[in-house]
């Protein structure tokens, strides 16, 4: 990577940092641009280069950190011994639910701000600082389990709606269970939606 290259990604992650940290504190409709660029220490013209609005920000923002999640779930998934596929879409969703619990803030984001066309966005545009996209890996997956499947796309759909509309309120307010108590049906809930889409 070169120093304009470098100089350039450097501007681009201190805009998402930023806006992640004033859109949770703040929220998004009492941030401005102004007060990204400005707690970011770069010139508004830049912002621009990168983004067209704040909530041109916010999807890439969201778009960029579920990337980031899957990649992260990804890379513990390569290092265990799971061969069936079922058990690998289950450790990969363990994964993000697990760090979802931990960052709070990410998760208030994402579930306040995630449709399915961002979380499609995320799975279909290559983010440059990974080797894989979110929709390449889960098609490698697909393909290494020796099955195939029916409709994969509406698998992953509805896999995506089932984990985020079901953790939401287990995490932050323990309803109508606390999030150890939900996971197992969630899980079993997952391995019957990859069932029904085998061919």
């Amino acid at each position: 990577m070169s120093k304009l290259e470098t100089n350039k990604k450097q501007k681009k992650d201190a805009l998402l940092n930023t806006a992640f940290e004033l859109f949770v504190s703040k929220g998004i409709q009492k941030t401005s641009i102004s007060d990204i660029v400005e707690k970011a220490g770069v010139a508004k013209g830049t912002f621009y280069l990168y983004f067209t609005d704040k909530y041109d920000l916010r999807n890439k923002l969201i778009s960029h950190k579920a990337n980031q999640l899957f990649q992260e779930a990804y890379t513990e998934l390569r290092k265990r011994s799971l061969t069936r596929f079922e058990d690998q879409v289950v450790f990969i969703c363990d994964y993000i639910i697990t760090e979802l619990d931990r960052n709070r803030s990410l998760l208030t984001l994402i579930s306040k701000h995630l449709s399915w066309g961002i979380f499609k966005n995320a799975m279909s545009r290559p983010d440059p600082d990974s080797e894989k996209n979110v929709y390449e890996i889960y098609e490698q997956i697909l393909s290494e389990s020796g099955q195939e499947f029916v409709r994969p796309e509406i698998m992953v759909y509805m896999i995506a709606e089932l984990v985020s509309g079901s953790i939401y309120s287990p995490i932050l307010y323990g309803q109508p269970v606390p999030l150890e108590e939900i996971k197992p049906f969630i899980y079993k809930e997952i391995r019957g939606i990859v069932r029904k889409h085998i061919r």
